[in-house]
């Protein structure tokens, strides 16, 4: 073998071995790429890291040991219409649970059906402890959005402030307690985590507002008070829900049959229609 021929071989060798040690090169750099890709992907839309008593850390961190200067309805953070000046109304029916709010509205329910009326449902936990068997049949129903009412029917404060005659929550793991575990038992039975949450007695401080939005829900009250905690007469329903206004949540009850809820809302429906309103669920005009 010549001079040249050896030099060429040993270049042709050196070139192979450069172009795959290249190439291994380039498959590692892909390999690192799509590694840390995929990292801060996992990382960016994991939920908050849960301690023992499935509580997020991170979620006490704001403000929690501060003393909360609001409460009520209307609380910083509570959204009390949809983002929408169409003519559309969203009807919000509440089932509370409980000794005296277990009932189920069949009347009610009966008429949304027949009229494919969509409507959004908060649920407590102690009502489908109570009507498992309907609950599940409400929730297979599509014109029926299933949200998260509390575990207990329990008003939300960091520091036990009570509605209606209801104490609420005592401290932020209470809060978090009432809503997190609620929400979690509506997924089981549903497969489908809820979007939104009301307390019982739609009553808060701005803390546990927070709290609600850091476990991922919007809090969602209501600008037109329909039928007054299913107390209310069917003229008042009727009155009541004409001050309706593009982007109105109303607040009714589904739990109380021997109310006038559904009287009420047979001899408005028609009227509102006529004004030119549709009826939508929560999660169509609340991003």
């Amino acid at each position: 073998m010549t001079i040249g021929t050896e030099l060429w071989a040993h270049t042709s060798t050196d070139m192979i071995s450069y172009l795959s040690m290249g190439k291994k090169v380039v498959i590692l750099i892909v390999f690192i790429l799509i590694g840390v890709t995929a990292y801060f992907y996992f990382t960016s839309n994991q939920q908050l890291p849960i301690n023992k008593n499935g509580i997020s850390k991170q979620i006490f961190n704001d403000r929690i040991d501060h003393s909360p200067k609001e409460w009520g309805l209307t609380v910083t953070g509570v959204k009390t219409r949809l983002n929408t000046n169409k003519r559309v109304i969203a009807l919000t029916f509440d089932a509370c649970g409980g000794k005296h709010g277990s009932g189920y509205d069949h009347q009610l329910i009966n008429f949304l059906i027949q009229n494919k009326i969509p409507v959004t449902l908060f649920i407590s936990g102690q009502w489908i402890d109570k009507n498992r068997k309907t609950f599940t049949s409400l929730a297979s129903n599509p014109l029926f959005e299933i949200e998260n009412h509390g575990l207990n029917h329990l008003p939300c404060s960091v520091n036990g402030n009570s509605a209606y005659g209801i104490k609420g929550t005592n401290n932020a793991k209470e809060v978090i307690d009432e809503i997190r575990l609620n929400g979690q038992k509506i997924k089981d039975l549903t497969g489908r985590q809820p979007l939104f949450f009301r307390s019982g007695t739609a009553h808060y401080d701005e803390i546990a507002v927070k709290l609600a939005n850091k476990l991922g829900y919007q809090v969602v009250n209501f600008n037109i008070n329909g039928d007054l905690g299913a107390t209310a007469s069917k003229s008042q329903i009727v009155n009541a829900l004409l001050k309706a206004a593009p982007g109105s949540i109303v607040i009714m009850h589904m739990n109380q049959p021997e109310g006038q809820t559904a009287a009420g809302l047979k001899a408005i429906v028609p009227l509102l229609r006529k004004k030119g309103f549709t009826f939508v669920k929560l999660f169509q005009h609340l991003n």
